[in-house]
């Protein structure tokens, strides 16, 4: 039993299961006592609390991950380093790795290994400008959820860009069948090195294998440095060449060859989803691969010196030149009265190859019965309705032999699809909706204060319109509110609810108000932990420190108050300080003539009766002594 099943950490993170184990830290499921939420909370063990390096390692992801904020990275909440434990807590993600989805596929279609990439790569282009390299990215480290979102998870051995190198060692810590050239020698790591790991990954998702694999470690960092990868589309001939060039690009030896930024990577990306049959025709010379061509080229000429050798020194054995000759003859003889029944010398009469496009195929063959037309292939088209021909082998006008074969491909017709009201929903839940329907989007991001950032805020067309797979949908993502600028007040000498109106005025909020012992009047602001005049973002917080309240004593004042011998009903009613304490409709015969009321206040206060609305008497009351003193009275006027 792990002995941090079932404890609370910090009185908070009750530890429920272990849901992952590594070499440097296990990572448990946990809850969130305050937040009420699942959390995963990462554990240094044990072995490791007096190993400076891996404790650096440790305290470096925290560090990496608290700056970033991006729907592809997991979210870091809190971190904890003390002498007996060290722990990160983190969002839970309720997925597997990437690892283990490539493992249950063996080989992905590549517009989900596109669509999985495009997330990795946007999670990485936000670490690098905030100055972070990854060093460890590897399909054990994505996570992937139901929905195809992706969260690059593990910086462990992130570091700064730049903050000093380290050791060799140090530098070449990432998984090996992963890692760039330059981290398996030990040299500088940058955001290339990334670039390389993700083409690797690539590269694994669309043809189920890695480019470079051994025995040990050593030598498959040693193939990283020296070796050229088979390319992709020899070991699967369906990765379309463009997307076959993007991998090839990534995983270049020299950096100074590679994509440059993950943006880089991106654009190009897009500009092959928007047309899949693109070659981005990138030249790269692979000696290894010449070298060994050249290599089989002479093993060919070699074997066939040596098969001439063995012809020209075999024996002539007579009985074998009989049987051949023999099967000539034959031969002959069936050739000739083959041609005598096809007469392949005479001549067929040319002809013009018919315009076929946009024509239905049943007509078509209807019409033109003496062309052979053959159905090549048929799909959805944005502009051909279903049974058209949108294309032929033999163009129309060609001049060809009356019969000739042409080849056509058909439309299935054009596919629509309905858009939803995608406002408030992740873009990678609305990127994968579309793409799993092959309709193409554009991404425009912008500012919106009530849309979190990484959330659609609409579509261009909008909600319930029809879409063709030529449709182009523009989706409008949010970047979060534009941080703006306040000017911080002075509140100080105000009293807390005052000096909350004015802070709300200008977009500053309370945060920690701390109360002190003053002679000063209660709840007045005493200091402000903003300086006066400075200038802030939006939304801050600011902590105050405030007389503290003095507890007061209410006393109850009990009157009794005469009135008009009448039999009808009046409505009396009372105010203490201007606020009204008391209201009820009377039949003064019926009550002997008298209101009777108390009433509990502090200090000394104005108390006002009113007849039917109108001022009855006021009197003066000091709560403390609990007495009063009449000092207006009109009752006289109403027959009292």
């Amino acid at each position: 039993m792990d002995r941090y099943i079932g404890k609370k950490l910090d009185g908070r993170y009750e530890i429920k299961e272990i849901i992952g184990v590594g070499g440097m830290a296990n990572v448990y499921k946990a809850y969130d006592s305050i937040d009420d939420r699942a959390v995963a909370v990462k554990i240094l063990r044990d072995e490791h609390m007096d190993n400076d390096e891996l404790l650096r390692r440790f305290r470096n992801e925290s560090k990496a991950i608290a700056v970033l904020s991006h729907p592809n990275i997991v979210k870091v909440y809190d971190v904890s380093f003390n002498e007996d434990i060290q722990y990160i807590v983190m969002e839970h993600i309720d997925g597997i790795t990437l690892k283990e989805y490539i493992d249950q596929q063996k080989v992905l279609r590549w517009k989900e290994a596109v669509h999985f990439t495009v997330q990795i790569l946007r999670a990485l282009q936000h670490a690098h400008d905030k100055g972070i390299v990854h060093r460890d990215i590897k399909p054990q480290n994505i996570m992937l959820l139901e929905d195809g979102t992706i969260k690059v998870a593990d910086f462990g051995i992130a570091r700064f860009a730049r903050a000093s190198q380290h050791t060799v060692t140090d530098k070449a810590i990432g998984s090996v069948h992963y890692i760039s050239p330059e981290q398996a020698k030990g040299e500088v790591t940058d955001e290339k090195s990334d670039i390389y790991s993700v083409g690797v990954m690539l590269y694994e998702m669309t043809t189920g294998t890695l480019p470079f694999d051994a025995e040990s470690p050593v030598s498959v960092a040693l193939k990283q440095i020296q070796s050229q990868a088979k390319r992709p589309r020899v070991i699967n001939p369906d990765i379309p060449e463009g997307l076959e060039d993007i991998t090839i690009r990534a995983m270049q030896k020299d950096p100074a060859r590679r994509y440059q930024s993950a943006a880089e990577m991106l654009r190009d990306i897009d500009e092959f989803k928007h047309d899949p049959s693109i070659s981005f025709e990138y030249k790269y010379s692979e000696p290894e691969t010449e070298n060994i061509s050249r290599e089989v080229s002479n093993t060919k000429k070699k074997t066939k010196k040596i098969k001439d050798e063995q012809v020209r020194n075999a024996p002539v054995v007579p009985v074998l030149m009989g049987i051949t000759i023999a099967f000539i003859v034959v031969a002959i003889i069936f050739v000739i009265g083959i041609m005598a029944m096809v007469r392949p010398f005479e001549e067929v009469p040319d002809t013009t190859a018919p315009e076929l496009i946009g024509m239905d195929i049943n007509e078509a063959m209807k019409k033109y019965s003496g062309f052979d037309i053959i159905v090549e292939s048929s799909a959805f088209h944005e502009q051909y309705e279903k049974d058209i021909i949108y294309d032929q082998s033999v163009k129309g006008g060609m001049t060809v032999k009356e019969g000739a074969k042409i080849k056509v491909k058909i439309s299935s017709g054009i596919q629509y699809f309905s858009l939803a009201d995608y406002a408030n929903f992740e873009e990678n839940q609305v990127y994968k909706i579309l793409t799993d329907n092959e309709i193409e989007f554009n991404t425009v991001t912008e500012y919106n204060d009530t849309i979190p950032e990484g959330y659609v805020i609409r579509t261009e067309p909008g909600a319930d319109t029809q879409v063709d797979t030529g449709t182009v949908v523009v989706i409008f993502v949010s970047m979060g509110a534009k941080e703006t600028y306040t000017t911080v007040p002075d509140v100080r000498n105000y009293r807390l609810e005052d000096a909350r109106m004015i802070l709300n005025s200008h977009g500053i909020r309370i945060g920690n108000v701390t109360r002190v012992d003053s002679e000063r009047e209660s709840t007045t602001v005493l200091d402000q932990s903003l300086a006066v005049g400075s200038q802030v973002p939006s939304g801050t917080t600011i902590d105050l420190t405030i007389v503290r309240e003095r507890e007061t004593e209410q006393n109850s004042v009990e009157f009794l108050i005469p009135l008009p011998n009448v039999s009808n009903s009046v409505t009396m009613s009372a105010t203490l300080g201007g606020n009204t304490i008391i209201s009820e409709s009377v039949v003064p015969s019926e009550i002997g003539g008298y209101w009777k009321f108390a009433v509990l206040g502090e200090g000394i206060g104005t108390l006002s009766i009113y007849y039917d609305g109108q001022l009855y008497r006021a009197y003066s009351v000091n709560f403390t002594d609990k007495t009063s003193m009449m000092i207006s009275d009109n009752s006289n006027q109403f027959g009292g």
